[in-house]
């Protein structure tokens, strides 16, 4: 029966009642097991060899297509590995007739045959048996068409990733991205840990924490807002030398093309080097990267053309923003930063530190650096957990990434002087009191750690920011499910089998 014109109520109703045939018949519409033997691109693979042999094989996958009708049918079926042809035929498929008029597309099939060569030449399985193994009750939408609405893509991401090739193969890239990076500091002698995430003191970065309670211990507790910095530093106290974590952090604040609050981070460090040491593996890294990932140096990216392959430059923050914005921000008064701010319009709040508008002044700049380049010697205000320059105090011996416009990665020299960390700590404390929510938590037990002796180290910290980046994506198109608004209120039950008996038994 054709399922032309009809609405989706109708279609789901359709789907419900072949549910309770199955059951009618003794089939079960669910069953715990397949007898899966190969892969639909290994099937295509070894054809020769299948057809030679004349051996029945079995196949699973999803009924995206349904094609013929009377005593031939077509079914194309699909696993992650791709499409198979199955052809079915009323005078070999004789016993399992009745579940054949059952199938729609959308559900999952096992089919039993031998492999030959349809008319036109596609490697397709005769089937001799087939098998539901799981029944959809919900029409797929258009193969053609998809969905276009953004939100509904997001909530609906399964559907996104069932309809779109090119969105899955992105998210096998992206997989291959931190494989890529994990491997690269495993070669060089990096050890793979894991810190908490659940925290009393946040630390690490510059950012407005989540909040939550934990009721065996009566505390409130904080999610991480970087990948374990304090603790991986902890960790050279202890006697790690190269220590790396790749895993997921939260701060809360804005959703734009390019931050979220819930996303993935790698952070390294290393003991008995520095900065300098640590950007000439970097720039080996992103390099790797591109070349391992995207299997190309160069990409367009926001309107810049960028390639990865050549020498990267270093750019001076102090020079950069007095080239620009005509302002010294080392000499200039905390009054003249201000104005110089109010003059170019830019975001502020009167509260602001002097490390915040200097912050500011930088980014109203970095749009316009194609790079990739090295940003190098940072004010010692924007930079609580670096290690100052032994030639001039002001400056840290810090850098950022900057590709197309925005940092696409953070390193330092790590400040290993308690009595100097300890001050910037309060001087942060200082900042969270009048107002400022993403300003750093003292951490005395951190500093207590810091007087037993830690080596000098450098630490570097990417998120997958670079990869959306890369793959010319906003960074919520490259999360597998991103945060969405519930579509109806959470206790609004609109299952379809809300109202139906469960078929388990206890």
């Amino acid at each position: 029966m054709s399922d032309v014109g009809k609405t989706e109520a109708e279609l789901i109703k359709n789907r419900v009642e072949k549910v309770e045939k199955l059951r009618k018949l003794k089939i079960n519409p669910y069953p715990a097991k397949s007898g899966k033997e190969y892969s639909n691109s290994r099937i295509k693979e070894i054809y020769t060899e299948l057809i030679a042999s004349s051996q029945t094989i079995t196949a699973v996958g999803r009924v995206m297509a349904v094609r013929g009708h009377g005593k031939l049918k077509f079914l194309d079926i699909v696993d992650q590995s791709g499409k198979l042809q199955i052809i079915l035929k009323v005078d070999e498929t004789k016993r399992d007739q009745k579940v054949v008029e059952l199938i729609d597309t959308g559900d999952f099939v096992e089919v039993s045959g031998k492999v030959i060569l349809s008319n036109s030449g596609e490697v397709s399985l005769l089937a001799k048996n087939i098998k539901i193994l799981s029944k959809a009750m919900r029409p797929l939408p258009s193969l053609w068409h998809g969905i276009k609405d953004e939100e509904t893509r997001y909530r609906k991401r399964y559907l996104d990733l069932l309809l779109n090739p090119e969105l899955r193969d992105l998210f096998i890239k992206k997989a291959k991205f931190w494989q890529v990076i994990r491997d690269f500091l495993i070669e060089r002698g990096f050890l793979e840990v894991e810190t908490p995430v659940l925290e009393t003191t946040t630390g690490g970065a510059d950012a407005n924490p989540f909040m939550t309670h934990h009721d065996a211990l009566d505390i409130d507790v904080f999610l991480r807002i970087s990948m374990g910095e304090l603790w991986q530093k902890r960790l050279l106290v202890a006697g790690f030398d190269k220590t790396f974590e790749i895993g997921r952090q939260f701060r809360n604040e804005g959703i734009s093309r390019e931050h979220l609050q819930d996303y993935s981070q790698m952070e390294f460090y290393w003991g008995y080097a520095n900065y300098d040491e640590a950007m000439r593996m970097v720039e080996e890294l992103y390099k790797s990267i591109a070349k391992e990932v995207f299997g190309t140096t160069k990409f367009e990216i926001n309107g810049f053309s960028v390639d990865i392959s050549k020498k990267w430059q270093k750019l001076d923050y102090v020079t950069m923003i007095k080239r620009y914005l005509k302002i010294d921000v080392l000499k200039a008064s905390d009054m003249e930063l201000r104005n110089k701010i109010v003059k170019l319009r830019l975001e502020h709040r009167k509260s602001d530190t002097r490390g915040r508008m200097i912050d500011a002044l930088w980014k109203s700049i970095r749009g316009t650096i194609a790079g990739p380049a090295f940003l190098v010697n940072h004010p010692v205000e924007v930079s609580p957990l670096a290690k100052r320059m032994e030639k001039n105090p002001k400056l840290t011996e810090r850098y950022q990434i900057i590709v197309a416009g925005s940092e696409l990665g953070n390193g330092y020299s790590e400040l290993n002087d308690p009595i100097d960390q300890r001050e910037r700590f309060l001087e942060q404390a200082e900042m969270r009191e009048q107002g400022d929510s993403e300003a750093q938590m003292n951490d005395e037990d951190f500093v207590e750690a810091l007087e037993y002796g830690m080596p000098p180290a450098t630490g570097f910290g990417l998120s997958e920011r670079l990869f959306a980046f890369l793959a010319g994506k906003s960074v919520r198109e490259c999360q597998l499910f991103p945060l969405v608004k519930p579509a109806k209120p959470l206790n609004e039950n609109t299952n379809l089998t809300k109202n139906t008996n469960s078929h388990k038994s206890g």
